[in-house]
């Protein structure tokens, strides 16, 4: 029997939710469970039918996508912010909050399929775009502030593969940069979440931007 990816739709535009309902009906392996236009109705859908993956406007009527991510923290939906519009620190905060991904609203129809597919599966998914915010942002901080990793022994290794998960690689890119075989890339992840207390590769990306790592010169 095949399983279909469960959707949830959020966003006060009537117009937008019916074309990306379209575009789910038409490809295989996904099946739109449920649509909301307001923060409210959105965390109690969301908690009611418990989709596999949601995607979120980031302003609607009643609250916003941080809202949203507090009021279904215990549901298994994984979370895939949307957006039109240049919101540098409301990224991070929705990646801290546990957003599994984030997409412009101009994006084509296969980069919105393959973000689902990606964070069914587990992973991170953000927009070339954001990902260069994002790394924008934290290289402006401060380099006197708080390093997430002063209190955590990390090897060389580690390092590594914190640096490449952060900029958007695969485990299989991964294994093939540092000629790994591909469980001991799972492994390293495994070890790195237990150990820096994240539960998936986008807030391990969030502490790796925080840190300063991409921009280390060794």
């Amino acid at each position: 029997m095949n399983t279909s990816i469960t959707v949830f739709l959020a966003d006060d535009d009537a117009d937008f939710r019916r074309v990306y309902r379209r575009l789910f009906d038409a490809a295989e392996g996904f099946r739109v469970v449920g649509e909301a236009e307001t923060v409210p109705e959105t965390i109690r859908k969301i908690t009611t039918l418990r989709p596999d993956v949601s995607l979120i406007d980031v302003q609607m009527p009643g609250g916003n996508g941080i809202d949203v991510l507090r009021g279904t923290g215990e549901s298994d939906t994984r979370v895939i912010m949307l957006t039109a519009f240049d919101l540098d620190e409301y990224v991070a905060d929705a990646l801290k909050q546990g957003a599994a991904g984030f997409l412009l609203k101009n994006a084509s129809s296969s980069e919105v399929l393959s973000a689902v597919r990606a964070v069914y599966a587990g992973h991170a998914s953000l927009a070339p775009e954001v990902t260069a915010r994002l790394m924008g942002q934290f290289e402006r901080r401060p380099s006197h502030s708080h390093h997430p990793f002063a209190d955590v022994r990390l090897s060389g290794r580690e390092l590594q593969v914190i640096r490449l998960v952060a900029q958007g690689r695969s485990n299989r890119q991964i294994a093939e940069e540092l000629f790994l075989a591909l469980p001991t890339v799972r492994t390293y992840l495994s070890r790195l979440f237990t150990k820096l207390d994240v539960s998936d590769r986008t807030q391990l990306a969030v502490l790796a931007y925080q840190a300063g790592l991409l921009y280390e010169s060794r």
